[in-house]
């Protein structure tokens, strides 16, 4: 999976399209990443003695990766990712668009 926990990512796909957010968590195993203020679903929850109150609460659900693009902080357009290799050993991700390094 090509985005990361801390990447800004533009939502291309879905009821949140064309909505921009930073990735709170990612899941590499099931492809998905969970972005700040995207993505909102009801959830009816029950009672846990004095811990947690009754209700309907509204909380951020994973969001698949396919359907979220990185934004390139140089050319600031969602771009796609790819990877070179530097002078030192180290692999880096790369925007496809405008060659520069994303870190």
């Amino acid at each position: 999976m090509k985005i990361r926990k801390g990447d800004t990512v533009l939502v291309i796909a879905g009821k949140d399209r064309g909505k921009k957010g930073k990735v709170r968590f990612a899941y590499p195993k099931e492809n998905k990443v969970i972005v700040e203020g995207i993505n909102f679903v009801k959830k009816h929850s029950k009672a846990r003695g004095a811990v947690r109150q009754a209700g309907i609460i509204s909380l951020e659900a994973p969001l698949d990766a396919s359907n979220v693009m990185l934004l390139c902080a140089k050319c600031n357009k969602p771009a796609r990712i790819g990877y070179k290799k530097l002078e030192d050993g180290r692999k880096v991700r790369t925007c496809r668009a405008c060659g520069e390094v994303i870190e």
